[in-house]
């Protein structure tokens, strides 16, 4: 269950294959961080109601970016096994993705510490991207929120990570 004996292997799975919470007591602090990413694509008229400023509900784009934000301090309580981490930043950008059309939604999570910073910048994407879906939903139900993904991570025993382009 756990992988091959000498290959990779789930580290939330004990050696007799219940799910456990990993100890990171003996790791060592490092400066990790995580960027993720997503989209949410929409009608172009629903972007250039967003980009206008005009939604029924707001600021869309500022309330998706504090509510990503929000969400990457509160992984461990959504996500089973997570640790509870003290992040020293967490940034959401939204942009504009005209050709799609909809929004990219880029979040960046870092802390100095013993376990990495991924879940929280994949959480701080979903849901950002979720708030735009309910703050526009009213003028767009067919809105799809796709590409959510790890971008780049640094730090820790794993090494660094980079998702390589896709080639065009």
């Amino acid at each position: 269950m756990s992988g091959a004996p000498d290959g990779p292997r789930l580290t939330h799975i004990d050696a007799s294959g219940k799910a456990a919470m990993v100890d990171v007591g003996d790791k060592a602090e490092t400066e990790r961080v995580a960027e993720a990413e997503g989209f949410v694509v929409m009608r172009p008229e629903t972007l250039a109601l967003i980009e206008s400023g005009t939604a029924k509900k707001g600021d869309v784009v500022g309330v998706a970016r504090i509510a990503g934000i929000m969400a990457a301090k509160r992984t461990h309580e959504l996500i089973p096994l997570c640790h509870a981490l003290m992040l020293s930043k967490v940034g959401v950008e939204i942009a504009p993705e005209p050709a799609l059309p909809g929004l990219r939604v880029t979040a960046t999570a870092r802390l100095t510490g013993r376990t990495g910073v991924e879940m929280e910048a994949l959480t701080a994407v979903s849901v950002a991207c979720l708030t735009i879906y309910d703050m526009a939903k009213a003028v767009d139900r067919e809105m799809e929120i796709t590409g959510v993904k790890l971008v780049a991570k640094s730090g820790g025993r794993s090494g660094d990570f980079r998702r390589e382009a896709p080639a065009s």
